[in-house]
Parts: structure tokens; C-alpha cells; sequence
């Protein structure tokens, strides 16, 4: 638990828009020094630029974080210049749609490559630098947060590569609070899992690796993004909401940080089948309108 972000160090990818420059803006305001990390360079430069009008001081860093050799370059960065972070916000990812077995070989390597091997590599990364600084101070406190999604408690269809990567950063979340817990008192873990929350994830594609720009979505990736950036676009809870959810986790040690608690029954449903051993329940029970117009898309 952080109890004080003054004069902190913050890791924050996904820098640039939704969530991550949601919590730039938090950290900058809380007195936080901020790694800034994005692939995206007008993004990057954009938030930078924000923050350091706020008084921040600021390590702005362009990186892919799916490329190992470039998130070991940072974290050496983030090292000789501040050293160890106090908050690592593993945020960065893309969203991905379309019939599990219409995706191609590059679909699953992009977006496994983001939203589950960027976690990894800043839970590999920052984890031992972190308990170094932990154990050379027995007041020095930090917390981890992985962003994942309400798709890794569910498995919405026609999201299915989404879907995996996200189920993967809630167990290797778990896990990593589990192993922690092991080791020390000093470094904690969450993971948030948000819902249908405006944040620019449904551009994903405008971020695609330029080996890709040639492939055309087949109907079942058209009809998911046109369905998702409906859902998105309608939400009620705004990044900068979520944000605030993020640092109060940090400060409180909280695992488990929802934008929408409220849809936590699916999950619940989805739980009680498993050890039921029964067959999984229908993900649109409570919006059945949400199924049949995916179900008449698809089979039009």
C-alpha cells in the first residue's frame, strides 16, 4: 500500500489516452515523478507535454511493450534515472474480435503480444528492482497493477484472442499477489478489471504492426468492433473514474478493482456452473437482445 505518492516514481504504459493518461493526470496532480510510456508517439508527446505543464517531472519513453529488448532498455532507464517505481501500471493492450477460429497466426501474436506478454515483461522487469528497494528499506512501499478486463472473469463470444489474453493477466495477477505475499509486505498487486469504458481501445487498429495493414477483417472482426465501440461509446463511467479506482487500490492494497460491479453477476453465474460442472450459462442472460442481435448478425 502507498499511503503517500508524493515525490513518487510511477510506470505507467498505455500512456497516451484512456486509462493511462487518466492516471498521468492523477499522478502528475499528486506530486509523482512519471515514466511515461507509449508506442504512439503523438500521444506520447501530447501527454508528456500535459504534464509537465502540471509541474510533473517527466521520462517520456516510446516503446512496443510486447518487445522484450525494448522494455529492457526502459526499465535500465527507469533505473538509472529514478530507480526502483513505487507504481507499475501495466496498462497498454488492444482490443481484437471476430469467431475464435477466424483469427489469424498475426492476430493472436499482436494481441497476446500487448495485453498479456506487456504485463509480463513489466512484472519481470520491475518486480525484482522493486523488492530491492524494499529490502534496503523497510519503509519503502509499491504496488503493481495489470490492467485485464471484465472479458477475463467472462468469455463474451465472438472476443475469443481478447478474451485469452485477458484470462491470462487475472492469473498471472493472482499468482504474482500470491508470490508477493510470500516474500514480502512491502509490494502489493491488483488487477482491474474494467467493463464498457470509453478509453480509445476500439482504435486499437490505428497501433496494428505495419505486416498487418494489408489484412481485411472477415465479417464476424467487422461485426464485433461495430458492436463494441456501440457498447464503449454508451458507457457511463468515464477513464478518469477508473483512474481514481486505480490509485485507491494502490493506497488501500485492494485486489480486485471493478468499473461496473454491477455486472459482476455474470460472473457469479459463470462460477456457480463451474462448480456445478454444468455447461456455461448463456453471457447475455441479462441482455438477451445483446445475443440475439449477434446471433442474427452472424448467421445473416
Amino acid at each position: 500500500m502507498i499511503e503517500n505518492f508524493e515525490g513518487k516514481v510511477a510506470v505507467l504504459t498505455g500512456a497516451g489516452s484512456g486509462f493511462g493518461l487518466e492516471c498521468a493526470r492523477i499522478a502528475a496532480r499528486r506530486g509523482m515523478r512519471l515514466v511515461l510510456v507509449d508506442v504512439q508517439q503523438d500521444a506520447l508527446d501530447a501527454a508528456a507535454a500535459e504534464m509537465r505543464a502540471l509541474g510533473a517531472e517527466v521520462l517520456a519513453r516510446r516503446v512496443d511493450v510486447s518487445d522484450a529488448p525494448q522494455m529492457e532498455q526502459l526499465a535500465r532507464d527507469v533505473r538509472q534515472h529514478w530507480g526502483a517505481p513505487h507504481l507499475v501500471f501495466n496498462n497498454a493492450g488492444v482490443g481484437s474480435g471476430g469467431l475464435v477460429w477466424e483469427n489469424t497466426l498475426r492476430d493472436w501474436q499482436w494481441v497476446l503480444g500487448v495485453n498479456l506478454w506487456g504485463v509480463i515483461h513489466g512484472v519481470r522487469l520491475f518486480t525484482p528492482m522493486m523488492l530491492d528497494a524494499a529490502r534496503a528499506d523497510p519503509s519503502w512501499r509499491g504496488h503493481i497493477v495489470n490492467t485485464a478486463s471484465m472479458a477475463g472473469l467472462l468469455n463474451p463470444p465472438n472476443m475469443g484472442v481478447y478474451n485469452v489474453s485477458k484470462h491470462a493477466v487475472v492469473s498471472l495477477t493472482e499468482t504474482l499477489y500470491h508470490d508477493l505475499s510470500l516474500v514480502t509486505d512491502q509490494v502489493g498487486a491488483s488487477v482491474l478489471c474494467p467493463y464498457f469504458v470509453p478509453t480509445g481501445i476500439t482504435l486499437s487498429e490505428r497501433n496494428r504492426p505495419q505486416d498487418m495493414a494489408h489484412e481485411q477483417p472477415t465479417a464476424s472482426q467487422r461485426i464485433s468492433a461495430a458492436m463494441i465501440t456501440k457498447a464503449v461509446d454508451s458507457g457511463r463511467v468515464s477513464a478518469a473514474e477508473v483512474a481514481q479506482k486505480v490509485f485507491d487500490a494502490a493506497a488501500t492494497g485492494q485486489f480486485y478493482v471493478f468499473s461496473h460491479p454491477q455486472a459482476l453477476g455474470n460472473v457469479r453465474s459463470r462460477m456457480d456452473s463451474i462448480v456445478q460442472g454444468a455447461n456455461p450459462p448463456d453471457p447475455f442472460a441479462e441482455r438477451p437482445q445483446v445475443g440475439e442481435q449477434l446471433r442474427a448478425a452472424l448467421r445473416g
